[in-house]
């Protein structure tokens, strides 16, 4: 496969915000009327696809636009407790130099986004932002209609089930990171194209393809 095109996700793939969502959620659940998370259901929820977690939270349907746009306003006013994983900005820089295009598809708003890209947030060509916890398929194909690339050109990079679905929906290849919200066998479960399970690996997979 050779690709021209790289989609990112941005919380636990480029962002490490796992921590702080634990930290702020349970409040979230309080104020939404939603079941909060007891510390022992942390890790069989990582197992979980987004639509098993919301059963077990009781989250209802119709309240997810007010709970994202909650979840963005406190994120916006606690950014300086996360930060960029180790070795991402020299992981971008090495994508851009080699040529490919960057793009990012997040749930966070493109404010948000780029406060937390830093540096780094002048590599990317293509913003999507605002998308819904089912609407990142749309966004791909947004990006990739406007960055002038095939969907064959094409890959996204994400730590959860749900941008793994969105990647297949949409017919573009799929990477899934080890280290973000979902477990790896979860995600291995699911046959992505690639599996990264260090961030050094993303240009050493990458640049090749493009290089030779």
């Amino acid at each position: 496969m050779t690709f021209i095109l790289v989609i990112f996700d941005l919380d636990g793939t480029l962002v490490d915000s796992r921590s702080w969502f634990l930290s702020v959620v349970n409040g979230v659940a309080r104020k939404y009327g939603f079941r909060e998370i007891a510390d022992h259901e942390i890790e069989p929820m990582r197992r979980e696809g987004p639509r098993e977690i919301l059963r077990r939270l009781e989250v209802p349907l119709w309240k997810l636009p007010a709970i994202a746009r909650h979840m963005r306003g406190l994120k916006r006013e606690q950014l300086g407790t996360m930060s960029l994983f180790p070795g991402a900005p020299a992981m971008l820089r090495g994508l851009h130099e080699a040529g490919l295009t960057l793009a990012l598809v997040t749930s966070d708003s493109e404010d948000n986004a780029r406060r937390q890209l830093g540096t780094s947030a002048v590599l990317f060509s293509h913003f999507a932002c605002g998308a819904s916890l089912f609407g990142k398929a749309a966004k791909f194909k947004s990006i990739v209609r406007h960055a002038g690339a095939t969907t064959a050109q094409t890959i996204a990079i994400g730590d959860e089930v749900r941008d793994v679905e969105a990647a297949r929906s949409t017919g573009i290849a799929c990477a899934a990171v080890t280290w973000g919200y979902s477990a790896a066998e979860t995600l291995a479960a699911m046959k992505p194209d690639l599996t990264f399970e260090n961030i050094n690996d993303i240009v050493a997979r990458l640049v090749p393809q493009v290089t030779k």
